[in-house]
């Protein structure tokens, strides 16, 4: 019998790939940015991103929007997605979050208990350039810190200690053995630090506070908390179609994991209103029991449409179902992620499946002030770095970025400069909304 098999590429290989792509896309030439190249109205762009939605709510969606530059940011990855897919592009493809921002972190229970704190938002999840993430992530830094009250001196000094810390990462995983980068978790937590606030508040949010919080007793049973139009019950007849649709999720988790699934019933549904750039998608919120009234667990059973970047990424491969995308971008980027997170579909749509409430909790804006900015920017990069080892090549990416600040420099310059453009698009929305709204009246 012949045996065949492939050569894998060498490391020095590897890393001749990566210092090639400088000639697709150069360090320095990643602080590009200009509005010049757009041939679209990014009013109109966002409009239609969001077809398909329901109408009711999209209202809220753009008022959410219009209250800072960051909200507005936060709720138009469709415009970003179509700016940096007019940029040179390094092709250096890992899994990208394609959301990366400072409010999409957050803290969440692993499969072992422990609590930790990880990237925790994968909507736009698909895989792309390594570097779309970074500039998301960095522009997000300077919005962010301009909300919190920082100086823009403070803000640029954040986004270079993130892309340092990123690109020094990446250098690490790129020596790791293989099995090691796959072990690997981050787990570096400063005393009083942002991340170490955030985890004290999820030590702190149990499932038993959350029942209490969010539902009510009526004759003896539990019920979700209606706030009319953010959060209300379904009729029957919808109820027992997304009874139906977790039924199928349920088929989607290992077997281990499903006979614990397996043991809660569903005992009430609701339809609720979540985030900024997520409002009017269908969004339900499930409570289920266990045992007993004190054994509960909430489900969130969240509508998955196409990535914003989809379009410009034609050669990416995703699965058909667009909430098995989600669960397995998310599983790709994290070490250990949801054990209930899954897919399924319901009226034709797709829907991702998670806990809604299992010890989550994310950073304030007001926790990005001064010091704690830098410090949030440097698990932001350690992190980034971490999910794109894991998913694309790093010996490859660490091979682009080099020894060299050139490219911690050059993206600092972009997300100022796109920044600034935020600021200008914020106010072109927010106009084009209030005339919208006007000639409605």
């Amino acid at each position: 019998m012949t045996s065949t098999s492939s050569r894998y590429p060498t490391r020095e290989e590897r890393l001749k790939v990566g210092r090639s792509a400088r000639s697709k896309a150069s360090r320095v030439g990643q602080a590009e940015w200009t509005a010049a190249s757009r041939k679209y109205n990014l009013v109109e762009l966002i409009l239609a991103s969001e077809r398909g939605r329901l109408e009711k709510l999209l209202p809220i969606k753009h008022q959410r929007m219009s209250v800072s530059p960051f909200s507005f940011y936060r709720g138009a990855v469709p415009l970003m997605a179509a700016d940096l897919s007019h940029l040179p592009c390094t092709g250096l493809i890992a899994q990208l979050c394609g959301d990366a921002h400072v409010h999409n972190l957050g803290s969440y229970t692993a499969p072992d208990g422990r609590i930790i704190f990880d990237l925790n938002d994968f909507d736009e999840t698909i895989p792309g350039p390594f570097e779309w993430d970074v500039k998301r992530m960095a522009v997000s830094l300077v919005l962010g810190g301009r909300v919190a009250g920082d100086s823009d001196r403070l803000c640029k000094e954040a986004v270079l200690e993130f892309v340092r810390t990123y690109r020094e990462a990446m250098r690490k995983f790129s020596r790791m053995a293989v099995i090691d980068l796959a072990r690997f978790q981050v787990s570096r937590v400063l005393k009083g630090s942002p991340v170490a606030l955030v985890m004290q508040k999820a030590q702190r949010a149990t499932n038993l506070e959350s029942l209490t919080k969010l539902t009510v007793v009526r004759k003896g049973r539990h019920y979700l908390r209606e706030e009319k139009p953010l959060q209300y019950s379904v009729p029957p007849g919808h109820r027992r179609k997304v009874q139906q649709a977790i039924h199928d999720y349920s088929l989607t988790l290992m077997p281990e994991r499903r006979h614990f699934f397996s043991q809660y019933h569903v005992e009430h549904v609701a339809f609720r209103v979540v985030g900024c750039g997520s409002v009017g998608m269908r969004d339900y919120v499930a409570l289920m029991l266990g045992n007993d009234a004190n054994d509960p667990l909430f489900l969130q059973v969240k509508e998955a449409t196409r990535s914003a970047y989809a379009s410009y990424l034609p050669d990416a491969r995703v699965p058909e179902n667009q909430g098995e995308r989600v669960a397995e971008g998310q599983r790709a980027m994290q070490m250990q992620s949801d054990i209930f997170l899954g897919w399924t579909q319901m009226d034709g749509r797709d829907y991702l499946v998670r806990q809604l409430r299992d010890h989550k909790a994310g950073i304030e804006d007001d926790e990005l002030r001064r010091n704690g900015l830098q410090e949030y920017a440097r698990v932001c990069g350690e992190l980034l770095a971490k999910g794109h080892a894991r998913s694309g090549d790093p010996i490859a990416m660490y091979g682009y970025m080099g020894n060299s600040p050139k490219f911690d420099k050059a993206i600092v310059k972009f997300a100022l400069a796109y920044a600034d453009q935020t600021d200008e698009d914020f106010e072109d929305f927010s106009r084009a909304m209030r005339t919208r709204k006007t000639s409605k009246s």
